[in-house]
């Protein structure tokens, strides 16, 4: 597959910025993650304008939810399969371009609870359309950079992805908060609607050349379903890489829950500082994915993926060993900042070269089922642990957890990097 323009030589971070159509695609997927985390907190709080009994406002804040995440591990991987058959750019665009059109239409909603299904159904629609775009942005990557650019992109593509799962929703509350100031009561049903449309505006720019599907074929959805399924269980380097990501994002997931926890037992003294832990976790990824992307092939001969997973495995069983009791205050505070930080470069080290790796080695024809799958796999395994880690804390209380948690980490680092060891040289 040809790339969609001529590109400059050299790799790292100055040569990828001189790629316009790169820059496109990134900065369409920085204000499209932006506006999906803010849309999941006006979901949440557009709940209160049903008036919900008290019995219930807790079962409908859930079911909204629910009604998000369903079709996440519905049709990830069913999604993936149009992708290869369809424009990558028509995807990016006009998903993001109806997901706006969607949220803007939710002031219209009658706010009677009997009409509360209406929301449910705008939730579901938009994770729907999200399942498209996940897999096409993905997949446009390597259709847009030359291989020995990939690393950076990914380094900035991770940087983003995850970074916005770290620390999204503390910029989404007080974004939604100063749309009321201009927008009154709907200010943020227009902010959250005009990110997407603002997306969609940018993804229009871009231009990729694709190969072109003979569209006469006849689409069997369960057998290329079955093709992208055979296809990871033949190609072990693949399937292990794409094992890797999601231990990555359930560690990344359970940290989300645990954090509060862990800011009180550190020294924080109100429960909404434990956000202070993930925007350092935030912190050391952008750094760890700066280094890689920057000089990452000066790295190629390191095992990065086992060195990842061995510190953040370490740095969460050293997490039980910081008591305020006996550092005091400032120093536990700033022990857990410094650990968090380099939680973030240990998950750079993985989340990186293994997306760079499957990208690199994924056909062109075979890359929406890929990216599909593994967007099904991840959100199941972002899931799991959001739901258990709580009620795993409130059995064994937070220290064993996090040991647990530790040495699960350590050992799956080292069970997936016996059976890839040269990933990193194939990669880059």
């Amino acid at each position: 597959m040809l790339t969609s323009e001529p590109q400059p030589s050299g790799s790292g971070f100055r040569s990828l910025m001189k790629n316009r159509q790169f820059v496109i695609l990134w900065v369409g997927q920085i204000v499209a993650q932006l506006a999906d985390k803010s849309f999941l907190l006006l979901l949440i709080t557009l709940v209160a304008a049903y008036q919900p009994p008290e019995n219930i406002e807790n079962f409908m804040r859930s079911s909204v939810m629910i009604a998000n995440t369903l079709p996440a591990i519905l049709l990830g991987s069913a999604a993936g399969i149009f992708v290869d058959r369809w424009s990558k750019k028509q995807i990016l665009w006009s998903s993001n371009f109806i997901r706006g059109f969607i949220t803007l239409l939710i002031p219209l909603l009658p706010k009677e609870l009997s009409w509360f299904p209406l929301l449910l159904l705008v939730s579901g629609l938009e994770s729907i359309l999200t399942q498209f775009f996940a897999p096409a942005e993905q997949a446009a990557i390597p259709a847009l950079v030359k291989p020995q650019n990939l690393m950076s992109a990914n380094a900035l593509f991770t940087t983003t992805m995850m970074g916005s799962f770290v620390v999204g929703f503390a910029v989404g509350a007080p974004l939604l908060s100063w749309s009321q100031t201009w927008g009154g009561l709907h200010g943020p049903e227009y902010l959250v609607g005009g990110l997407y449309i603002l997306s969609a505006l940018i993804l229009c720019g871009l231009t990729i050349e694709e190969d072109k599907v003979d569209q006469t074929l006849a689409l069997h959805p369960w057998a290329d379903l079955k093709m992208g399924i055979q296809y990871l269980r033949k190609n072990r380097l693949i399937s292990n890489a794409m094992i890797q990501l999601t231990v990555l994002y359930s560690v990344f997931a359970a940290l989300l829950v645990l954090a509060i926890d862990l800011a009180k037992r550190v020294g924080f003294e109100e429960p909404s500082q434990f956000s202070f832990l993930l925007a350092a976790a935030g912190v050391g990824l952008f750094v760890g994915a700066a280094i890689l992307g920057q000089w990452g092939e000066r790295f190629h001969h390191l095992p990065l993926p086992l060195i990842g997973f061995m510190s953040m495995g370490l740095v969460l069983i050293l997490f039980c060993l910081i008591e305020i009791q006996w550092l005091g205050k400032d120093l536990s505070i700033a022990l857990s900042l410094s650990l968090s930080l380099f939680l973030g470069i240990g998950a750079a080290m993985v989340g990186v070269p293994m997306q760079t790796l499957i990208q690199v080695h994924t056909p062109a024809d075979m890359r929406g089922k890929v990216f599909g799958f593994q967007n099904n796999v991840v959100n199941i395994a972002l899931i799991f642990p959001l739901a258990i880690a709580g009620i795993l804390v409130d059995i064994f209380k937070l220290r064993r957890v996090l040991i647990a948690m530790g040495i699960s980490v350590i050992i799956a680092g080292v069970w997936t990097w016996r059976s890839t060891r040269k990933v990193l040289q194939d990669a880059i």
